[in-house]
């Protein structure tokens, strides 16, 4: 295809494997499509209300005097559960926390669950729960209840932790992924896929020139340095299940607009990007645990993209596309040679168990 000839949504979709099922697959933690098919099918009909249905990283409730509190809930199955750059409990507080500031929210307090299997390492549970310890310190915030299980041996895996987060959100402030314009610009503060890479090499026991270490970090810095800067950030999210290409899906389905990409201004580490290619993988759908986009209006583009490169957090941070009005609904990829793809959101599962 030619810089000039325009793109053909029709010729160029892929087909979508069949999502009618009478049980649970692996997919249906991805992230992806087959997640949104198990909201839309089974919780929404249920559990549906203006504040759930709008499918936010959090929900923003109002309170007394015009104050709004954000509350977010996330359980974390990685496997295996230390990692480089990280474990579980460091990713069990850093994944809720960023859930709350990609909203605009102060996290203030965390609860954590933990459902443990028997036989589980008493040593390995309190190196799990020291990290937690210090993650929280990063992050300013404290776990203030929780709860334990035990399940018999064979019933688990090891470990399991689900925390919920409260935070703050801004009073003046909304952030919404229905609320993308066209001719906004999408920021990325760093490089992506690191984590899911990180966790693929463990797992599989891949050996590369360089450690492959997870990104996992507390985003609330780097917010507030970005909300400083600019008043016209439209929406954030950070780029976990099913990357980055299905966040941007997300935003653009409930935006109904579309967004153009630049292959080339995407940031990825090379050997992220080698070892994608060397195992058949897509890092654009590889997940990232201390990395955030961002949709910012135009004018403020480089305010903000200076504000986020000032912060040890998003040094690396690129301008990688635009909205647009044309093709509500799909992300497009344009590469360095001027050839164009649809970027869908992730059928199946690429990587299961990463958070």
């Amino acid at each position: 295809m030619s810089r000039a000839e325009p793109l053909d949504l029709a010729a160029s979709a892929c087909p979508v494997p069949a999502s009618q099922y009478d049980r649970i697959v692996m997919g249906h933690g991805s992230g992806g499509r087959l997640s949104a098919d198990l909201l839309a099918g089974v919780f929404l009909p249920a559990f549906g209300n203006p504040t759930l249905s709008s499918l936010e990283d959090q929900a923003t409730v109002p309170i007394a005097d015009g104050h709004r509190i954000a509350v977010t809930t996330d359980g974390f199955v990685v496997h295996p559960i230390f990692f480089p750059g990280g474990d579980i409990g460091r990713l069990a507080v850093n994944g809720t926390i960023n859930d709350l500031a990609v909203g605009g929210a102060r996290p203030l307090v965390l609860a954590a669950a933990f459902i443990l299997e028997e036989g589980f390492a008493l040593d390995s549970l309190r190196r799990v729960v020291d990290s937690m310890r210090r993650a929280c310190a990063e992050a300013a915030v404290t776990i203030v209840t929780g709860d334990t299980k035990v399940v018999e041996r064979g019933k688990g895996d090891s470990i399991f932790i689900t925390t919920t987060g409260i935070g703050l959100a801004p009073v003046d402030r909304e952030f919404s992924v229905a609320s993308a314009r066209p001719g906004d610009r999408v920021l990325v503060s760093g490089t992506l896929g690191d984590h899911g890479l990180a966790i693929l090499s463990v797992r599989e026991g891949l050996s590369f020139e360089t450690t492959l270490e997870s990104d996992c970090a507390p985003l609330t810095d780097l917010v507030r340095a970005m909300m400083a800067a600019s008043t016209s950030i439209r929406c954030m999210r950070d780029p976990t299940r099913g990357g980055l290409a299905s966040a941007l899906n997300e935003i653009a389905a409930a935006s109904r607009v579309g967004m153009r990409l630049a292959a080339d201004a995407i940031p990825h580490r090379a050997d992220v990007r080698s070892a994608c290619e060397l195992l058949g993988l897509d890092p654009l759908y590889a997940a990232s645990e201390g990395r955030l986009v961002a949709i910012v209006s135009k004018a403020d583009t480089a305010a903000v993209l200076a504000a986020m490169r000032s912060h040890p957090l998003g040094t690396q941070a690129a301008d990688i596309g635009e909205i647009t009005a044309d093709h509500p609904g799909h992300v497009t990829l344009r590469s360095g040679i001027g050839t164009e793809r649809i970027l869908p959101m992730l059928a199946g599962e690429q990587l299961p168990r990463i958070c």
